[in-house]
């Protein structure tokens, strides 16, 4: 061997005393925090945007295989006619859209449905009412569905609208998992997009979930036409609850024909990325979904989010009443970029008032 072969061999070679840098999952995890500022957050917002997304990866492989995928179906049970006046939504009553109305579905249509989603790949099914609240007759109906889609082995979510305290108790018992009730953006835009419901209102429908120990889904839309520094507010507001949400689904906003917010200028796709990587570092541990607005996005873009740490889809043909990427190319894409769907965890066990008191 020459003396440059040797000398090539040294360098390459592990010797004493040369400290290998920790995989991401080897590091020390960041703690969970509940005490954000916002000064911090838009600091977050300002990295570069190289590295902010590779401190999201890595805080993301701390905490999960950053190679799986959650995968959940959201079916409308309950389809327009509603109430409030939320800007976006294609389902008010206050606005023109052309949507058609449909009461709420039988019990044993919404099952189906759930058993073509779990054939198709998904964990789990999640049920939205186009509601202010849910009413006394509807509401027995609604347990029913919880109870028989849990039977399926699926993992159940559902998105009523306001719930009063027995109501999460209720449906609570009845095996429910997960309860989506969206903050949607920052206290300071709040009042521009909505009106018919209050911000605290909204905080206390997610008290009563966590009471009630079901687990929390809540994030927000962007691309509404806030600021950077509603972006910034919201995120704050996710994480800086007494128990950082389970699932925080971002919203890209989907410009429907007949709101007020049609004609609302996109988001940058790079201040969307961003919006996804600084949750990932504010509430490590929880998914971070890919919600409305993806049948919009090009895989190149799909898999930066992925990269700033996104970890869930929801994945059919529809998200309540807006469109999907189809089944067949959302496992294509997932294929190509070395991904899969993340298996279901653990089978559902009965739930009971005696299991949420032993919480």
């Amino acid at each position: 061997m020459s003396l440059a072969q040797r000398n090539l061999s040294e360098i390459h070679s592990p010797e004493e005393g040369v400290q290998r840098a920790p995989a991401p999952e080897e590091a020390a995890k960041p703690a969970i925090r509940h005490d954000w500022h916002r000064a911090e957050i838009q600091a977050l917002f300002d990295m570069p945007f190289m590295s902010l997304l590779f401190q999201a990866q890595t805080v993301h492989q701390q905490y999960f295989d950053p190679n799986q995928v959650q995968m959940s179906t959201l079916l409308s049970i309950k389809t327009g006619a509603c109430p409030e006046d939320c800007k976006y939504c294609p389902q008010s009553g206050h606005y023109n859209t052309g949507l058609e109305k449909e009461k709420l579905m039988e019990v044993q249509k919404v099952v189906t449905q759930a058993q073509q989603a779990r054939d198709n790949g998904a964990t789990r099914f999640c049920m939205g009412a186009a509601w202010k609240h849910p009413s006394e007759k509807d509401f027995p109906a609604v347990l029913e569905m919880v109870r028989q889609v849990r039977d399926l082995g699926m993992e159940t979510c559902m998105t009523l609208g306001r719930l009063s305290e027995t109501q999460a108790e209720a449906l609570a018992e009845a095996g429910l998992d997960y309860y989506n009730h969206n903050l949607d953006t920052s206290p300071e835009y709040y009042a521009d997009i909505i009106t018919t419901r209050t911000y605290e209102e909204r905080h206390e429908t997610l008290s009563y979930v966590r009471d009630a120990g079901m687990k929390v889904c809540s994030g927000g839309i962007v691309g509404m036409g806030e600021s950077a520094e509603d972006r910034v507010g919201l995120l704050q507001q996710l994480a800086n609850m007494p128990a950082h949400p389970d699932s925080v689904p971002i919203n890209n906003l989907v410009r429907v024909a007949g709101t007020p917010l049609a004609d609302t200028p996109e988001i940058d796709n790079f201040d969307f990325i961003r919006t996804i990587a600084v949750a990932r570092i504010m509430m490590p541990a929880s998914y971070v979904r890919l919600s409305a607005g993806r049948q919009e996005m090009n895989d190149e873009m799909q898999a930066m989010c992925f990269m700033a740490g996104a970890n869930s889809i929801f994945y059919g043909e529809k998200l309540l009443t807006t469109p999907l990427p189809e089944e067949s190319h959302d496992l294509q894409l997932l294929k190509r970029l070395g991904m899969q769907p993340e298996a279901r965890k653990c089978q559902p066990q009965p739930r009971t008032s005696a299991f949420y008191s032993a919480m």
